[in-house]
């Protein structure tokens, strides 16, 4: 199953491209999965072959705060709380991102051959496709799964340190969480998902993107393919649609020096709405974009040239600058800002034997040496290149 996770900068036609993508692979006779909560305005009549699913971050939130509350009954019994009733439950700030989240890891589970995803403009959609990274990383602090080892001991450890240990409930629900965000890291993750970037040519365009190429690289996203949208036609008898179109005709120029293969969807002169508007953009059913054209980001561990000798961890950032780059050691954790991205990244085990001796940003990728660290090896020992 192919997932394209549709986004772009505000007001590029996201949710419009995102049902034009659906609507052309369910006529070419793919069984498609349309996540979106806009697009019911873009499609018009029902087509065969394409379903949509349609998040609703209210109904989500009432559901998994109920079951949360019922689990937890005997503690807030404990304390003397009144449960909540369903029809008093208004939905809270990160509901919608929840709810998105949810429904992707849903559609997923299906049958379908594709699933084009509608996400929020970009700086939403980066943070969003990061949630579920950042939330597990969260838990294992607060609750290490190590700790549910000493159960048996539970009791005995709160008497001796005079406070109450974490409950059982607690554990479990953690547990119920990590399962579900990982199954959602997992669609995210996957190599048959990938991003697909919407916008519109503009002088805001090429600065939006770069820095949207440098959040998805930070986090391991594949863009497959970057659409223009609403390029208006190059011959036109208006003298001010005529220097409209030769300045986006430039700014186009500057994408495709930027991504590649960029393809252009004509401006129809008003909001397509209904199947024969989405049409008339001209999108057909195709093939995931060369990932020459937009290279998929990729991290890896180089072998030492010799015993003993510096290991160097690279990880893509294409575009960015040394400014751009921020860079700490926290024990077996990395800390890399690249721009306004922050990313914790867990070092590979053969890393975390070794001192951080330099970093250089070459051809598009940040270079971090790494020195073994000789009182963490068994003498005589070599390390080898792993992935992290």
């Amino acid at each position: 199953m192919r997932i394209i996770l549709v986004t772009g900068p505000g007001g590029a036609g996201r949710t419009t491209v995102a049902a034009a993508t659906a609507l052309a692979a369910a006529h070419a006779g793919r069984r498609v999965l349309l996540v979106s909560r806009e697009a019911d305005g873009v499609l018009g009549e029902g087509t065969a072959g394409l379903d949509v699913l349609r998040p609703d971050p209210a109904k989500d939130f009432r559901r998994e705060f109920l079951a949360l509350q019922e689990r937890s009954a005997a503690a807030l019994d404990l304390l003397g709380a009144a449960p909540f009733e369903d029809a008093e439950l208004t939905e809270l700030p990160g509901s919608t991102e929840f709810a998105l989240l949810r429904a992707l890891r849903d559609a997923a589970a299906g049958d379908h051959d594709l699933v084009v995803a509608d996400l929020p403009p970009l700086p939403q959609a980066l943070a969003l496709l990061a949630l579920p990274e950042q939330l597990r990383r969260y838990l294992r602090r607060v609750l290490p799964p190590e700790r549910q080892a000493a159960r048996a001991l539970r009791p005995m450890l709160a008497q001796l340190a005079g406070v109450p240990m974490p409950a059982r409930w607690l554990y479990e629900t953690a547990a119920r969480w990590e399962a579900e965000l990982a199954a959602v890291q997992a669609v995210v993750d996957a190599p048959e998902t990938a991003v697909r970037l919407v916008a519109e040519p503009g002088p805001a365009a090429a600065d939006t993107l770069h820095t949207a190429r440098l959040g998805l690289a930070l986090h391991g996203l594949r863009v497959d393919r970057v659409l223009a949208n609403r390029v208006l036609p190059a011959e036109t008898p208006d003298p001010w649609l005529a220097a409209w179109a030769e300045r986006q005709r430039g700014h186009l120029d500057e994408l495709r020096t930027a991504y590649g293969s960029v393809r252009a969807l004509p401006h129809l002169g008003r909001d397509p709405r209904g199947p024969e508007d989405l049409a008339a953009l001209g999108l057909h059913d195709e093939p995931a974009a060369d990932p020459r054209l937009v290279p998929a980001p990729r991290s890896a561990v180089d072998e030492p040239a010799e015993p003993g000798g510096v290991l160097t961890w690279r990880l893509p950032v294409p575009g960015a600058a040394k400014k751009d780059i921020a860079l700490v050691r926290r024990g077996d954790e990395l800390l890399l800002g690249v721009g306004p991205f922050r990313r914790v990244l867990p070092l590979a085990p053969v890393l975390r034997r070794c001192t951080v001796s330099g970093a250089a940003l070459v051809d598009g990728e940040l270079r971090i040496r790494f020195t073994p660290d000789p009182d963490l090896w068994p003498k005589g020992s070599v390390p080898a290149g792993r992935t992290p």
